[in-house]
């Protein structure tokens, strides 16, 4: 007797990300708390806007993070506004209370680039070992590298 694999086919994007699966109640999931976080933002004072993020949905108390303790103090006495807000929107009746969390956000630095010089005598080099290699790619591979020198 064989036993067979049966093999799953593959799914279109789509159908996983919208569908009954765990991927789709997470997405499910990703959005509500997005327009939760929008809906907030839009309501709020602007110099609290940009510290002000949702950090998730838990047993009916929605999680709020800030950057700063300021901010966290300012929210916690807004509460009450904050879920009238929030009672608004569908699907955020059940919301009872907010957690609050102080996280200090780290802004994404981006590497400096670290820029290469070739000097010319290099590039001498380079060039002289090129003519003296019969191998076609590799004499085109050190002529390009060659050609990066700095330029008088």
């Amino acid at each position: 007797m064989s036993i067979k694999v049966k093999r799953p086919r593959a799914q279109p994007m789509s159908r996983l990300l919208e569908g009954s699966g765990e991927l789709g109640s997470l997405m499910r999931t990703a959005r509500l708390i997005e327009r939760a976080q929008q809906h907030l933002r839009d309501h709020l004072p602007e110099e609290v806007r940009e510290h002000l993020h949702v950090g998730g949905y838990r047993e009916g108390r929605l999680t709020l993070i800030t950057d700063r303790a300021v901010w966290l103090t300012w929210l916690r006495y807004e509460q009450r506004r904050l879920l009238s807000l929030l009672h608004q929107l569908p699907g955020f009746e059940a919301v009872t209370g907010f957690q609050f969390k102080v996280r200090p956000v780290r802004p994404a630095t981006v590497p400096p680039r670290q820029v290469r010089q070739l000097p010319a005598g290099a590039a001498d080099e380079l060039s002289s070992c090129a003519a003296d290699v019969e191998d076609p790619r590799l004499r085109r591979a050190l002529e390009r590298l060659a050609s990066h020198a700095e330029k008088p």
